[in-house]
């Protein structure tokens, strides 16, 4: 597969041509690279090169603004507190936030996480990466706002009944402990997101001391064995936590 073929068929994934992203990054060659190759691909893109300008724009632009891209080494408000409190405001709160970072920061990834950002994506990495990495979120908030009260979770060929508490695998139901279908549910209702052992076990554990990440890791290991090779879905995200692959 050429270049050429690679880049029609990420632009056959775009959401819309009108998609708005807010840039926040405060290194301006590097800025002016994504915007340019953003701006080519059809979304409307605005920049920030501090977290407090950042934090303004993203006021400025309300209910309009689509996605953040957030640097985390800004001067000034760094990107982990502006992604803590685009999360923490009303009228913020549901726009999808992916992390910039530099190889490395494993902590401040996990905090980020913690703190409500959708995905993150390590530097250098290629315009193709950013490009699908943005769809993917986009698909995913996308589907999330239209408010599907549907009890059924389909991916692949996994589906979740949350109503009746069954799985089937290729239409062949799996048993699994109530813990291993709440940890599946988590991951599948938010396909492609990364959970950090904590927040899985704030969510499926309600922060129940005794549970470790261990803990988390010996369940992970048990629910991928019984959804046979449906498990693969599920992936380990070295340093961070888990994720069900969309």
């Amino acid at each position: 597969m050429n270049a050429t073929t690679v880049t029609q068929r990420l632009r056959s994934q775009q959401i819309n041509t009108d998609t708005n992203i807010l840039l926040v990054e405060d290194e301006q060659d590097l800025l002016e690279l994504l915007r340019y190759n953003l701006t080519r691909e059809g979304f409307s893109v605005q920049t920030a090169m501090t977290g407090e300008d950042g934090l303004k724009k993203a006021r400025e632009i309300g209910k309009q603004l689509d996605l953040v891209l957030l640097d985390l080494m800004l001067p000034g408000i760094d990107g982990l507190e502006v992604c803590r409190t685009l999360k923490g405001r009303d009228h913020t709160a549901g726009i999808p936030v992916i992390m910039l970072t530099a190889k490395g920061e494993e902590s401040d990834i996990v905090k980020g996480l913690e703190y409500g950002a959708d995905d993150y994506i390590t530097k250098p990495f290629s315009p193709r990466v950013l490009l699908a990495r943005i769809n993917a979120v986009l698909r995913r908030s996308e589907g999330e706002a239209q408010g599907n009260d549907s009890s059924v979770i389909q991916i692949g060929s996994v589906q979740i009944d949350t109503d009746r508490h069954e799985v089937l695998v290729k239409g062949e139901p799996v048993t699994l402990t109530a813990t291993e279908f709440k940890l599946l549910s988590l991951l599948a209702s938010k396909a492609g997101r990364v959970f950090t052992r904590q927040q899985i076990i704030e969510t499926i554990h309600e922060g129940y001391a005794a549970v470790t990440d261990r803990s988390v890791d010996v369940q992970v290991v048990s629910l991928r064995r019984k959804l046979g090779e449906a498990g693969r879905s599920i992936e380990t995200v070295r340093g961070v936590g888990y994720r069900f692959r969309d």
